[in-house]
């Protein structure tokens, strides 16, 4: 997978889009500027041989739906802190499989956007891949509740989101070098 975040007109993504051809790709993420581009993004799509990935930047279900009805993508990826939350991320997991497409949620964050997609994923009905950036974070409100263990990430099962934070860790960073709040 290559998430090249929206760098490139219709025609500049067609070219790269062939020159990743040979490393066979399983999707080719967001690749045309600007994002709700969706007719240039179809084109891609139509003229390549690599799936296309996209919704991370889409601002409600009815992007998902412009995006299905013009042939933009393969795969969907909707994010839980842009789409509207967890009821309308988890609405726009219905519409790919009534057109045979994928559905796979965005999420590169560190905290309750993470845990958001966790509880999504994990109640959907079928299998889906998490995404999840890997980095070493000096300390985490969250501790390891987010973090993969030989490919899985364990749900968290408490009220809400499934874990608090540690105020202690969020009170840390939240003072300045003299005390000063950021």
């Amino acid at each position: 997978m290559n998430d090249v975040n929206c760098p490139w007109s219709v025609a500049q993504a067609m070219e790269m889009e062939r020159a990743f051809r040979p490393s066979n790709l399983h999707w080719l993420e967001e690749p045309v500027w600007p994002p709700e581009d969706h007719e240039g993004l179809a084109r891609v799509r139509r003229g390549g041989a690599t799936r296309i990935a996209a919704g991370e930047n889409a601002a409600g279900l009815h992007d998902f739906v412009d995006q299905f009805q013009k042939g933009s993508i393969d795969i969907a990826q909707p994010s839980v802190t842009k789409i509207g939350g967890i009821t309308e991320c988890a609405r726009s997991s219905l519409r790919p499989r009534r057109i045979r497409s994928s559905w796979v949620p965005h999420c590169a964050y560190f905290g309750p956007g993470n845990l958001a997609s966790i509880h999504i994923v994990a109640s959907l009905a079928t299998d889906t891949l998490l995404e999840n950036i890997y980095v070493n974070l000096e300390a985490n409100p969250f501790g390891d509740a987010m973090l993969a263990k030989d490919g899985k990430v364990r749900v968290p099962a408490g009220p809400g989101l499934g874990v608090e934070p540690d105020m202690k860790i969020v009170e840390k960073y939240r003072q300045g070098p003299v005390g000063t709040i950021r």
